[in-house]
């Protein structure tokens, strides 16, 4: 009689952990390391050009989020705006 506690408990932390990848980076930027990326175009660390290059992807990786929400939301609405259709 132990095991269908257990097993829900199980169960429950699966469910729970597939929410956990929602708010990772686009693909859609590109490079996951804004400092090799920037020091792979020739920007000294510190440099004023690798500080504007740091925020160009910071720029770049927010509006991807957006873009992503706002299709999510978009979706969203379509669904309960139009039941008919699947």
């Amino acid at each position: 009689m132990t095991s269908k506690p257990f097993l829900a408990i199980v169960f429950a932390g699966l469910m729970l952990s597939a929410c956990s990848a929602r708010y990772q980076t686009p693909v859609a930027v590109g490079g996951d390391d804004d400092d090799a990326v920037c020091q792979s175009r020739g920007y000294a660390q510190g440099s004023p050009e690798y500080v504007v290059c740091r925020k160009d992807r910071d720029v770049q990786r927010n509006a991807a989020t957006a873009r992503a929400d706002r299709r999510q939301r978009d979706l969203g609405e379509y669904m309960l705006n139009h039941p008919e259709r699947p």
